[in-house]
């Protein structure tokens, strides 16, 4: 009987991870971009998460990384080919290159932390 209670709850545990950190709908409003705009990376999300930017312009982005954990360590544009590494308690720049009209995905190595570039 205690074995069965303690698989439920290991499940209902996962299912609401897997629920927060992939399935969530994350409703933050549309941040504009700003030169000293800078992403905050901390308890488990970009802060801004959904930033709109110039299209056809090359931009930096500044992230600003205080979460300890290994998530954390690198930003990740997949659809640019573009990672970059994130020193703990520090400002790091990202340049980007000019961007097509669309939403460009950025997130950790194992896609937990998860924003949105919209270039318009």
């Amino acid at each position: 009987m205690m074995s069965v209670l303690i698989n439920v709850l290991g499940l209902l545990l996962i299912t609401g991870i897997v629920w927060w950190f992939w399935l969530a709908g994350r409703k933050s409003p549309l941040q504009h971009y700003q030169e000293s705009l800078v992403i905050q990376v901390k308890d488990g999300v970009y802060e801004p998460d959904r930033i709109e930017v110039p299209a056809g312009r090359e931009i930096t982005l500044s992230f600003q990384r205080e979460d300890a954990s290994p998530c954390a360590e690198y930003v990740v544009f997949s659809d640019l080919e573009i990672s970059k590494q994130l020193p703990l308690n520090h400002i790091t720049e990202v340049q980007l290159p000019k961007l097509e009209k669309r939403e460009y995905p950025f997130t950790c190595q194992m896609k937990m932390y998860r924003g949105i570039l919209v270039a318009s």
